[in-house]
């Protein structure tokens, strides 16, 4: 009987896969990737035309000479990590190091860990994709020149410990730019005017709006309410009509759609997991990995939940289109059904390989696997069980009532909405939905009904500066620019968090004086690396290589000589720059002197800021009240 050995990334698949296959398969795992370049050294030999010089990880030895014994029994290898540029590159790291040749080892994929997913891939098996390893092997080579030649420098000129990166520079530039834009801004000052009107018969009151005069709406700022510049412009208009007659001039109504969202890719899942969940970028993207590797469900064992977590795509296989469709209408009814496919035009490439994030079975609803997931796993299946299920609705629809309101030569609206019929919205609402509720009218009104003037409610206000960037709304301004790839906007944010280059108040992302400092010698120094168009067309670059239109080589032949150019002036021109330590009033025990706040490993730290002559430390304690 045939021997076939699959290898796949992480010990949790084992277990789901397992259970798909016959007793001649044997499922081991490489726990991640088996060689990368070397920590101590550059690892790119410069001089041979950049060729990269791969190591075995340290630790990984004994678990490369198990598969490779687990490969010399079998008479097949599939490689099946996972369907990604990084997947592709550990398949063939993976070949490389057990030295498989093309004859007996094979690369397989699949979007979900199913039943159905995992065999068919068995079934239509291929050569490893060198285009996607090169892709992978580029930007991997990229970034390992910018970090080995640019954080040394740091070293030597702000302090130990630093680092810069291609893509970590610019996510760091384009959040102290926010900060300088609110640091500059100045606040206008702007009046609003509304007036509380009674309605003959009718116990509630209705609150118009400002809107102008006969020739239209009168507004100074870019708010959607007419305003006004002054108090005084305001109390003279306010005074005007105090004599006049307030009547309906004339009352529309209409109807207004919301269209379904469409279903998550990574980066709309990590930004609206932060808002209705309030987890970091790094959590929901562990827990997305724990739902899509395999969970134990009572009574079904390991089961994937999810679809592959990192995508950019809004794609949705055929089966599961219909399968969707098939449980809206039995759960809802057929007129809940979306009409027309719903599709996402999008002018940057998409990595459409891959579908959007979807449960891999609808009909596994949160409810029925609550029992089995922690708090956490629960919550995120449910928003995207949710989110998927709405994606495949119909969209809801509100009928709005606008009224015009005559006041001499003035002008107010009144504008209300209903739900006439909620489609999606029966199953999945977000924020921006909630905060457009219902806004009911009192009773009916038309051109006849009689309305007279309780108050006047003018009100001053003042334009805001930008807000504060959160992890979601990074994420979201990266992806606009087209900087990093799904999998890089987690990793990107931890290491500007974990540099302490940026640090994280309630939600809000703030820089830190360390982060200004950096940011200031890159955009000096290495204005190009710091350069979102640069760093965008690099990525386009990437995908080119992915694509086999462009030769990987090319692109680090000329991305290099700049960048060594640039490290060569800036060692010559930098000044170095001194970060003093925090002083807190906690006193030295051993030598009286006022202790300053260190960062260790694990964190804050108070020191003597005596070093060396004297070594106290002591744990750092906030009190929290």
């Amino acid at each position: 009987m045939a021997k076939y050995l699959v290898i796949v990334e992480s010990p949790a698949k084992v277990k789901t896969i397992k259970k798909f296959l016959g007793k001649n398969y044997e499922v081991v795992a490489s726990n991640g990737h088996v060689r990368d370049l070397p920590k101590s050294q550059m690892g790119i030999d410069i001089e041979n035309d950049f060729e990269p010089k791969y190591i075995t990880i340290r630790g990984k030895g004994d678990i490369l000479a198990k598969l490779r014994k687990e490969a010399k029994k079998a008479d097949k290898v599939y490689l099946a990590t996972d369907p990604d540029r990084e997947g592709e590159a550990i398949s063939w790291h993976l070949s490389q190091a057990l030295k498989l040749d093309d004859k007996n080892a094979q690369r397989i994929t699949f979007n979900e860990i199913t039943q159905n997913a995992v065999k068919a891939s068995l079934k239509e098996p291929r050569k490893i994709d060198m285009n996607l390893v090169d892709a992978q092997q580029t930007r991997r080579i990229l970034d390992r020149l910018v970090g080995y030649e640019i954080s040394p420098l740091l070293w030597a000129k702000v302090k130990r410990g630093l680092s810069a990166g291609r893509v970590q520079s610019v996510a760091l530039r384009i959040i102290c730019d926010r900060e300088d834009e609110i640091n500059a801004f100045i606040p206008e000052e702007y009046w609003t005017l509304d007036a509380e009107l009674s309605v003959k018969g009718e116990r509630k009151t209705l609150l118009a709006k400002f809107y102008g005069d006969e020739n239209g709406k009168l507004t100074i700022s870019s708010k959607e309410q007419a305003s006004f510049r002054s108090e005084e412009q305001a109390d003279r208009i306010m005074a005007e009509m105090q004599k006049e007659e307030f009547h309906v001039l004339e009352v529309k109504k209409g109807e207004r759609v919301k269209k379904a969202p469409l279903p998550f890719t990574t980066s709309t899942l990590q930004q609206e997991a932060s808002k209705a969940l309030n987890f970091p970028i790094s959590k929901t993207m562990r827990i997305a990995q724990q739902l899509y590797e395999g969970v134990d469900v009572k009574g079904q064992g390991t089961v994937g939940l999810i679809t592959y977590l990192r995508t950019d795509s809004v794609r949705i296989s055929e089966e599961a289109d219909a399968q969707a469709r098939e449980y809206i209408a039995g759960n809802y009814g057929e007129n809940y059904i979306a009409g027309e496919k719903t599709t996402k035009k999008n002018g940057a490439k998409i990595q459409d390989a891959h579908e959007a994030i979807r449960p891999s079975d609808i009909n596994r609803t949160p409810v029925m696997v609550k029992e089995s997931l922690s708090r956490d796993q629960f919550r995120l299946y449910q928003l995207i069980w949710k989110r998927f299920t709405a994606s495949r609705m119909a969209q809801a629809v509100y009928e709005t009532t606008n009224v015009k309101i005559g006041a001499g030569e003035y002008r107010f609206t009144v504008s209300a909405s209903k739900i006439a019929f909620d489609g999606f919205m029966s199953v999945y609402t977000s924020d921006d939905d909630e905060k457009a509720e219902n806004n009911v009218l009192v009773g009916s009104i038309d051109e006849n009904t009689v309305l007279n003037l309780k108050e006047f409610d003018e009100k001053q206000h003042f334009t805001q500066p930008p807000a504060h960037y959160t992890e979601a709304s990074l994420v979201k301004t990266l992806e606009e620019l087209g900087i990093g790839r799904p999998s890089t906007y987690s990793p990107t944010i931890t290491t500007l968090l974990g540099r302490r280059y940026i640090v994280k108040e309630a939600k809000n992302l703030y820089v830190t004086e360390l982060g200004e400092v950096v940011n200031q010698i890159m955009k000096e120094s290495f204005p190009s690396i710091v350069d979102e168009h640069f760093t965008a067309n690099m990525e386009s670059l990437l995908d080119g290589v992915e694509e086999g239109n462009v030769n990987w080589k090319t692109v680090v032949r000329n991305f290099y000589p700049d960048l060594d150019e640039a490290v060569k002036a800036a060692q010559k021109d930098l000044e170095k720059v001194k970060i003093e330590d925090e002083v807190t009033d906690v006193i030295c025990d051993v030598c009286g002197r006022n202790m300053v706040v260190k960062y260790g490993p694990h964190g804050k730290f108070l020191a003597c800021p005596g070093f060396p002559e004297c070594r106290n430390t002591k744990p750092y304690l906030e009190k929290i009240g």
